[in-house]
């Protein structure tokens, strides 16, 4: 078991450098000076998918390449009745310790997940209650230590960014509005730190970028509008096949099992549409 206070200490630090990361104005990073990004889908605590992205990614090998990552906590398959616990804290732990590595070059956007965390609104799959569990698993690991270490989780949620920005006007963000937030969305929320509680209510401009499901292409055009962007790589929704062209903007990942997925593109020259979906592996089992 790390030690606690370590733990907590590398926390905190990941969490200055989230809100320290060079390019960031607001909400967004903009990737100035980077040559390429691997984008992952939602990884849920999953450590064999995050390995495997790590493998591709080679960030060692490749000094101008960035890493977005999004929803790394809740357990989607922990199970009380069969005594699966939650320990995607792991998960977490590692990726703070990650962005310590490499300051400037990994980003972890802010899904509903870790929305759910900050706002305590309960969240579920198949009738799990995730938020419960994610605790016990904090509480089992950590002990006496748990509540300092899960405050530090929370501060460091609050510190992620709503999205990555590419000088090739792409989009990395959890997922996008529907169409019936898109009139009330509130663009600010890119260029302002932080975000108020309205945001972070139902259909709120948060809420809205984390929760949204709507991939209707009118949707996708309308919001490329708000953006200012021209696609958008996305997490959220399951995808059997580890991705999914939802329309001709948006492309989803999922980086849960069976197949995680992940995309890799270049940051700065043109790039279509057919580009980003080539751009796409699947970690096969």
């Amino acid at each position: 078991m790390p030690d606690p206070a370590k733990l907590a200490a590398t926390i905190r630090k990941a969490t200055e450098l989230n809100r320290a990361t060079p390019g960031r104005n607001g909400n967004v990073v903009v990737l100035k000076n980077a040559e390429d990004v691997l984008v992952v889908g939602d990884l849920h605590g999953n450590l064999r998918a995050f390995k495997a992205m790590l493998d591709r990614a080679e960030m060692g090998l490749n000094p101008r390449r960035h890493l977005v990552l999004q929803e790394i906590v809740h357990d989607v398959t922990a199970d009380p009745d069969t005594g699966r616990p939650d320990l995607s804290h792991r998960l977490v732990d590692i990726v703070c310790a990650l962005k310590c590595q490499y300051p400037d070059r990994v980003h972890v956007i802010l899904g509903n997940h870790e929305l759910s965390e900050l706002t305590n609104r309960p969240i579920a799959k198949r009738g799990v209650p995730l938020n419960e569990l994610f605790k016990e698993g904090v509480e089992r690991t950590y002990g006496k230590g748990a509540e300092a270490i899960h405050a530090s989780y929370m501060e460091f949620f609050a510190s992620m960014p709503l999205a990555v920005r590419t000088p090739n006007r792409v989009f990395a963000v959890h997922t996008i509005p529907d169409s019936r937030d898109l009139d009330a969305f509130d663009p600010s929320i890119f260029v302002t730190y932080g975000w108020s509680e309205e945001h972070t209510r139902r259909h709120g401009s948060v809420y809205a970028l984390t929760w949204g499901r709507d991939n209707s292409p009118e949707t996708a055009d309308r919001f490329a509008g708000i953006a200012d962007a021209d696609f958008f790589v996305c997490g959220h929704q399951p995808c059997d096949e580890g991705f999914r062209v939802a329309n001709h903007r948006m492309l989803i990942l999922d980086g849960t099992d069976p197949h995680p997925g992940s995309c890799l593109f270049p940051a700065q020259a043109p790039i279509t549409f057919d580009d980003l979906v080539a751009g796409v592996r699947v970690v096969l089992r």
